[in-house]
């Protein structure tokens, strides 16, 4: 019985929202939702177009517009259309726009090492590695005194 209700009380809600929305704003929420669920091949001539810096700047201003003058979930959605815009228009293109700019991972890797140069030493840090293991298998045996502490090996322990 529970489930009836809420059903019904959706579907209430969704009315309750379409009354909000004007007539030009439900045609363009039915022809996003339909854009979105069919896959449907973009032509060639607007894939053309849609690959552009104009075409992105062009779908970045009319996503701008529909936040600003119409319901925010239009924009939303508008911003899933105008993704599937963009991949679907890069398929038939054969230009990937999405990851046109997107760099391998050598590319970045060789970026990331000439953005971060190896550190140099400080004169004491310096002075320490090359002075630190003055016997390389350094035990305290307390050959010198009556304190015997437990001590092990210490091989390394001061190098970088």
């Amino acid at each position: 019985m529970n489930k009836k209700y809420n059903i019904i009380y959706s579907i209430m809600k969704f009315t309750e929202f379409t009354k909000t929305l004007s007539p030009l704003e439900i045609a363009a929420l039915v022809i996003f939702i339909v854009y979105i669920i069919f896959p449907f091949r973009t032509p060639e001539m607007i894939a053309g177009i849609i690959n552009t810096p104009l075409g992105l700047i062009s779908i970045f201003i009319v996503t701008i517009y529909l936040f600003f003058y119409t319901h925010p979930i239009i924009g939303v959605i508008y911003i899933f259309v105008a993704y599937e815009l963009l991949r679907r228009s890069s398929i038939v293109s054969g230009t990937n726009v999405l990851i046109q700019y997107t760099p391998n991972e050598e590319t970045r890797r060789k970026e990331m090492v000439a953005m971060n140069p190896p550190v140099s030493l400080t004169l004491e840090e310096d002075i320490i590695a090359k002075m630190a293991p003055t016997k390389q298998n350094f035990i305290n045996d307390g050959k010198n005194s009556d304190f015997k502490p437990v001590a092990e090996r210490i091989i390394g322990a001061s190098l970088l």
